[in-house]
């Protein structure tokens, strides 16, 4: 077991990429958040790793599950902008990225920039509004821009969209379209918590004495030392069979009896850069098989599409995702 440990140290000492800046950068977040939030290592962790490759992520459960209280607080241990946008039916795509308004003294129009101009923006019940707000966010999504009146407005890095859905409640809802799901690096579904995890919450609550969350947790990265993190990823190296797992996987995807639409080579991308950032924050500069389960089921779960036979039979696309992961082998 000595010996094991001595690799493991030798093997963090011959790093090619100095990652102990990013570790410790990830463990000060992941402290700031347990603050206040019990539990949802997995959900942390996932947000995490969308920040550390410029992704955006669809947060998926129940109301009171702290979904919102969560991406709030995630964005306050960051030293950036913050804006919350809540969606409803009768909201306007000039509602979000802005319009245009006359200027009586320079007897022009200037743009007023919407609530989509900041750095993390959290929106909530994104389901809630109809397709043509929907279709707002494309390009903001993918460019990181915002195109209004012939002018092309550059988002300022980062940008990351955090956006909440209730599964339970349809009434009043619009099903998002394939093309703006796949825009979402990951879609992380928030379950209820275990009974000691709810124990802590009404311990943490009643010590909290009606203090605000929001003033428990510090920001402790800043976009400059966000972007370094960011270009380290880049470096991590991937071998030739991890990209031949990855194309395995998705591929199946594609042409499963249980699924009528498999994955597009745009969640291979995001199968590999989140690979790499979950080798970074392990202090790894290299990727391993493990790296790539472990981003698989949230990369894949909201863009592949289930047969309208298996899904009245219950099943989820989680369920084929790893059906599938199991029907490939994993290199060595």
């Amino acid at each position: 077991m000595q010996n094991n440990e001595e690799q493991k140290d030798d093997l963090s000492f011959d790093n090619r990429i100095p990652l102990a800046d990013l570790q410790k950068a990830v463990k000060d977040i992941k402290q700031e958040l347990a603050k206040v939030i019990i539990g949802q290592e997995n959900f942390i962790e996932l947000l995490i790793v969308s920040l550390l490759v410029d992704g955006h992520v669809l947060i998926e459960g129940v109301p009171g599950v702290a979904k919102t209280i969560t991406a709030k607080l995630f964005a306050k241990t960051l030293k950036t902008d913050f804006n919350r946008i809540q969606f409803t039916p009768d909201l306007m795509p000039s509602d979000i990225l802005g319009t245009s308004v006359f200027n009586a003294k320079t007897s022009d129009f200037e743009f007023k920039k919407g609530p989509i101009f900041s750095n993390i923006v959290l929106i909530d019940e994104i389901n809630r509004a109809p397709a043509k707000t929907q279709a707002a966010m494309f390009e903001t999504m993918e460019e990181k821009q915002v195109t209004m009146d012939g002018t092309t407005y550059k988002l300022e890095a980062p940008f990351m969209v955090l956006a909440t859905q209730n599964p339970i409640e349809q009434e009043g809802t619009y099903a998002l379209p394939e093309a703006q799901l796949d825009r979402f690096l990951f879609k992380i579904k928030v379950s209820y918590p275990a009974t000691e995890e709810e124990i802590l919450i009404l311990k943490t609550h009643h010590n909290r004495k009606g203090s605000l969350p929001q003033t428990l947790v510090n920001d402790v990265l800043s976009p400059k030392q966000l972007q370094v993190f960011k270009e380290q990823i880049h470096e991590i190296i991937v071998e030739e069979k991890i990209f031949k797992y990855i194309a395995e996987v998705v591929s199946k995807t594609r042409n499963h009896p249980h699924l009528y639409l498999g994955g597009s080579p745009r969640a291979s991308l995001a199968i590999l850069n989140s690979a790499k950032a979950f080798a970074a924050i392990n202090g790894r500069d290299f990727v391993t098989p493990e790296d790539v389960k472990k981003a698989m089921v949230p990369v894949l779960n909201h863009r592949v599409i289930l047969t309208p036979e298996r899904e009245m039979e219950g099943m989820t696309t989680e369920n084929v995702v790893k059906m599938i992961m199991e029907s490939v082998e994993i290199p060595r």
